[in-house]
């Protein structure tokens, strides 16, 4: 089995990460960040529900 498998430690840092101030941005950038970060958490919050689901039956 893999090791890395189950690693969350960059999904997780994508969501806290501080800005970088030497790093150039743009609206387009932004809001790509920012649907990214959205359908994530619309799909653990997903994920999240069909297990309580799952479980409450």
């Amino acid at each position: 089995m893999r090791k890395g498998l189950f690693d969350f430690g960059p999904a997780l840092g994508y969501f806290f990460r501080k800005n970088d101030p030497n790093r150039q941005t743009n609206f387009n950038l932004r809001t790509m960040h920012f649907i990214n970060k959205l359908s994530m958490a619309m799909f653990l919050v997903g994920l999240c529900v069909v297990l309580y689901r799952l479980f409450t039956r």
